[in-house]
């Protein structure tokens, strides 16, 4: 009976401690979200950008984890369900207790999760371009404003190739909409009449694209140069390019810049009608420096496939979540007020051998850059600006916005200061 005694309160203490050791041990992470849709229209883009996180927080485990802790990735799948990105996001920060997300890439599914981040005061890093307009102390936009793409992408056509007429295609969403009323605006303040602007929107994932094709031929011949600025998103790039070529449309004819087609999206098409395109973006994979090819190279050693591309929203990743490591270790902490203070002038190399940092209105500075499909699925960089620009949350273009500014450090913190009449508008959002 002793022994029967002696064996079980053994046991009991064995499992005790092994329970204690575990929550230790579960103690010992950092859990780091990961937002990007696996499946639907979308995952043609997102895919990458989830795989890009995985790389990046398994080389910080390499180098020690973060503040003595194994960061830990948890990743959801939303689907291109935009509803069920704020789903997820709320399972990732109340559920699953991550310090940071890292996520989204459609601007619709970015306003879906923004009112969960600030009810939830959590922190969302946030790769790809979009349309300005907004300012979150829970967000960081690690992607171009308009400032940083679209408007010199069209200053570029205007000085560089002379066009005079201007189809603006996206997809309709508020992204699009939003960036082409910034680029209507912009392009009536220089001169361009209403006549020589046409706007198209179509669903996401769209795919006939023939009469559309066959009115932007019809809107490009009447002797002005004409160009097709796109803001069409995920998979239905594949036959709106596709078409352009069956339709015979070249660069030479109507060139076409896209601010969301890149490297990735062009491995999945045949691009050799599509030489002479262009694409603008912050980014290239055919950038010429060190820092660069030792990215490409860590990416495929860890995705295990040398054919697989780099692009912009992956660049992003990697600028983010070096400012999030960086500002962590800062504030000794992953608290996410401390983080907001701490990350607010945080430096970081970016791959195009320069060095971006995170400005008060929680954009970074970033060079803009023109490239030029090559028939191999990369670009030429034709074009770059002389230095870093910094990204604009509110545009100077449109009435509501032009003095508006963004300054969340401490007294101000406010997204959205009005310098004309001295006041913090709206609910500091």
């Amino acid at each position: 009976m002793k022994f029967r005694r002696s064996t079980l309160l053994s046991l009991i203490f064995l499992l005790a401690g092994s329970f204690l050791s575990g929550n230790a041990m579960a103690k010992e992470t950092i859990k780091v979200g990961v937002l990007h849709s696996l499946s639907g229209t979308m995952a043609i883009s997102e895919t990458t950008l989830k795989d890009t996180i995985l790389m990046l927080i398994d080389e910080q485990n390499k180098k020690g984890g973060l503040l003595g802790k194994t960061l830990e990735p948890v990743v959801v799948d939303p689907a291109s369900n935009w509803p069920l990105f704020a789903e997820k996001a709320r399972e990732l920060v109340e559920k699953q207790k991550v310090a940071a997300v890292f996520g989204c890439w459609t601007s619709v599914s970015r306003k879906s999760v923004l009112p969960v981040f600030e009810e939830l005061n959590s922190l969302l890093f946030y790769p790809v371009q979009y349309e300005g307009e907004e300012s979150s102390k829970n967000v960081f936009y690690t992607g171009a404003a308009p400032n940083q793409q679209a408007v010199p992408a069209v200053d570029y056509l205007m000085k560089n190739i002379g066009v005079k007429r201007w189809v603006l295609a996206g997809t309709d969403y508020v992204y699009p909409r939003t960036t082409n009323k910034i680029l209507e605006a912009y392009l009536k303040a220089k001169g361009v009449p209403e006549t020589d602007i046409m706007i198209n929107y179509t669903p996401f994932g769209h795919s006939d694209w023939q009469s559309i094709v066959s009115e932007i031929k019809k809107f490009g011949a009447t002797g002005k140069k004409t160009a097709v600025v796109s803001t069409i998103n995920g998979d239905a790039n594949v036959p709106f390019y596709k078409e352009l070529g069956n339709q015979g449309v070249t660069a030479e004819s109507i060139p076409v810049v896209a601010f969301s087609v890149g490297e990735e999206e062009l491995s999945g098409i045949d691009t050799k009608p599509l030489v002479g395109h262009l694409a603008a973006w912050n980014y290239f994979m055919s950038v010429d420096t060190e820092i660069n090819d030792a990215f490409i190279d860590s990416w495929h050693g860890f995705i295990k496939n040398k054919e697989r591309v780099t692009n912009d929203p992956m660049e992003a990743h990697f600028i983010g979540f070096r400012m999030w490591v960086k500002a962590v270790e800062k504030a000794g902490t992953t608290d996410p007020m401390a983080v907001q203070d701490a990350i607010i002038g945080i430096t970081v190399p970016n791959l195009s051998g320069g060095y971006s940092a995170m400005m008060p209105n929680h954009h970074i500075t970033k060079p803009v850059l023109i490239g030029e499909i090559q028939d191999d699925g990369q670009f030429e960089i034709v074009w770059q600006t002389t230095g870093l620009v910094v990204g604009d949350a509110w545009s100077d273009f449109l009435p509501g916005s032009k003095d508006l500014i963004s300054d969340w450090r401490r007294p101000l913190a406010c997204g959205n200061y009005n310098v004309t009449t001295g006041t913090c508008s709206g609910n500091n959002k």
